[in-house]
């Protein structure tokens, strides 16, 4: 039930992000066309660092459970089951790499949005 749920969260929180991201290309657009909207890259800063928090936790807890997946729990009994399931167990491990480089990326553009906005306040 908990791997369920995990999985959810990993496709739906990674899907917010997707679409945060192709939305935020419009705002993006806005602050460039009319670098005096302050408010808009200020929204634009807070949801990127909300964005990039939501981004690290659903990475992190598909990790969790990669790691499960791959090594088992021997305290708990629980039994590593990629060697039954190699080929999915690579493509999800496939996507926590991605996902994790997602966040990478995104706490770049976060510093990159942090430096641009102190640079335009001055």
């Amino acid at each position: 039930m908990y791997i369920k749920f995990v999985c959810r969260f990993f496709v739906i929180a990674m899907s917010i992000v997707a679409g945060y991201l192709v939305l935020s290309l419009m705002f993006s657009v806005i602050t460039i066309i009319r670098p005096n909207f302050a408010i808009a890259r200020i929204l634009l800063f807070i949801f990127d660092i909300v964005v990039l928090a939501l981004a690290t936790a659903s990475a992190a807890a598909a990790a969790a459970i990669v790691y499960l997946a791959h090594n088992g729990n021997r305290n708990t009994n629980w039994q590593a089951i990629c060697q039954q399931f190699g080929h999915f167990c690579q493509k999800v491990s496939g996507a926590v790499v991605t996902s994790f480089v997602a966040v990478v990326l995104l706490m770049l553009l976060v510093l990159l949005s942090g430096f641009n906005f102190i640079l335009k306040k001055k």
